[in-house]
């Protein structure tokens, strides 16, 4: 497989290669085994989410009325700052 870098950021990989004596196909690796790993669990995360949702095992929430109930519990924890 072939990968096609920014120049910045094929240096950012070189320099590191050199520092490290790890190869860049080697660093590369590892570094998509991480990312894929990561995406991996987001996506069941958000997949779980949304079955939680579609069964109604959860009740989704207005976002507005969210934001606005957190607005409103700032304001008075920092009232009570002041005081």
């Amino acid at each position: 497989m072939e990968v096609q870098l920014a120049p910045d950021l094929e240096q950012q990989l070189r320099d590191l290669s050199a520092a490290t004596g790890r190869s860049p196909g080697d660093l590369l690796a590892d570094a998509f085994a991480g990312y894929a790993s990561e995406l991996t669990s987001i996506r069941q995360s958000i997949n779980a989410r949304y079955e939680d949702l579609k069964s109604s095992r959860v009740e989704s929430i207005d976002g507005e009325a969210f934001f606005e109930s957190l607005r409103r519990k700032e304001e008075k924890l920092l009232a009570n700052l002041v005081k």
